[in-house]
């Protein structure tokens, strides 16, 4: 198996991996919590709270499904894009995890999009008000950031020129 195969093996294990973790979080909230009050970890901090969102983050664009799966289908088409273009090289490492994350995010809520028609939240930061979370949604917050920390700051620009799309000319 070449080192290329072997590179996307195991970001594809990684990312099946990742979202089933998302995936059980949100079965463990179905069936604990819906239905019960919050389960309190840390008063008037933090708890677990079942909530059934229709929307985007934070509960906006209610109802846009249709949307939601056009813009999870660009983020992997994007993502396989850079897979396939990113070297086999340890310094690329940092970025392919980031990745992993992100498609393991917008998959996760897409399979609750897709078989629920919702997706499940959870995680409560009551001491702000913070609007009701889930694992998916940590893991596309996190890689993010990080992502754009890597890009603005670790990577030169030459370490990513092959990332760039290179259209015909006329």
């Amino acid at each position: 198996m070449s080192q290329k195969m072997k590179q996307i093996a195991g970001f594809l294990i990684g990312a099946f991996a990742a979202v089933g973790l998302d995936q059980w979080t949100k079965y463990l909230a179905v069936v604990k919590l819906k239905g019960q009050e919050p389960f309190v970890l840390w008063e008037g901090v933090f708890e677990l709270l079942y909530s059934e969102n229709r929307g985007a983050a934070f509960g906006m664009m209610q109802g846009k499904q249709g949307f939601f799966f056009l813009v999870t289908a660009f983020v992997l088409l994007a993502v396989a894009y850079v897979m396939v273009k990113m070297p086999v090289e340890k310094k690329y490492l940092p970025l392919q995890t980031c990745l992993l994350l992100i498609t393991a995010g917008a998959a996760g809520n897409m399979i609750d999009r897709l078989s629920l028609g919702y997706v499940v939240d959870f995680l409560y930061f009551k001491l702000i008000d913070f609007p009701i979370f889930n694992v998916a949604d940590c893991y596309v917050t996190v890689a993010t950031a990080l992502a754009m920390v890597l890009i603005l700051f670790y990577y030169k620009e030459e370490d990513l020129e092959i990332f760039y799309w290179k259209g015909r000319k006329a």
